[in-house]
């Protein structure tokens, strides 16, 4: 049994590790799973993950969950690219590093635009101004620190080749950016960034990669019968917007 890969594509997490695998040529199999239709909180599913979360790996009789540790498992069975997933221990903490910061800092702050602009409405519910407000503020800071802190004067986040940290980052950042919200706009060090990121995974992969995101921003109304139990799960998510 080959390599299986349970994504949806919507998500951030999903995205890095399906253009990992596709840029490095490792040969798998998409199990799709629908986010939006609750597909990953049937029991069958459980079956495959009780965490009832994607993205999940199953080599075999092994199973992984959290996108982290498979880019990390990928990248160590297929032998990828050191500049993927250094082995030299400095190189190797800078992207840890990152990838710890990007938990806290990244993760979230920049899907919220998406729950704002087009999540939100597509289950009747909107953001107060002042909260949309503050969130920018959050994800103004975040850049701030991203620009100061990883990237400096570097080609890449963590050196002058690609790495994890750059490949999660980038695929956090383009979620305001699908829905309309320009987080390079004014940030030409961070635009070119972008650029040699795409680049080197490859224009068209990424634009593959984000289609399903597009289109769930540009035509939301196909999303609309969505399980009443996801509803709550979505108006809880949209709550807890700070």
């Amino acid at each position: 049994m080959g390599l299986e890969l349970y994504l949806d594509l919507i998500s951030q997490p999903c995205r890095a590790v399906y253009l990992f695998a596709k840029a490095n040529r490792i040969p798998f199999e998409v199990k799709p799973i629908e986010l939006f239709q609750g597909q990953h909180l049937t029991d069958e599913f459980a079956k495959v993950s009780s965490l009832k979360r994607v993205p999940v790996l199953k080599d075999g009789d092994f199973t992984l969950a959290e996108s982290v540790a498979i880019l990390h498992y990928l990248s160590q069975k297929y032998k990828t690219p050191a500049h993927w997933d250094p082995s030299d221990l400095q190189a190797r903490a800078r992207v840890e590093e990152y990838l710890s910061w990007h938990s806290d800092s990244i993760r979230g702050v920049f899907g919220t635009m998406l729950w704002i602009r087009v999540l939100g409405p597509l289950i009747d519910i909107h953001v107060p101004k002042e909260k949309v407000d503050r969130n920018i503020a959050f994800m103004n800071q975040s850049l701030q620190h991203l620009e100061q802190k990883f990237l400096q004067d570097k080609p890449f986040l963590t050196g002058d080749q690609i790495s994890l940290a750059d490949l999660m980052a980038l695929e956090e950042l383009m979620q305001p950016v699908s829905c309309g919200f320009d987080v390079f706009e004014g940030r030409p060090k961070l635009a070119a960034w972008r650029k040699r990121v795409e680049a080197t995974l490859g224009e068209k992969l990424c634009q593959e990669t984000r289609e399903p995101l597009l289109k769930l921003c540009t035509d939301p109304k196909v999303y609309k019968d969505i399980p009443s139990v996801m509803q709550e799960r979505m108006k809880l998510r949209v709550s807890k917007i700070p």
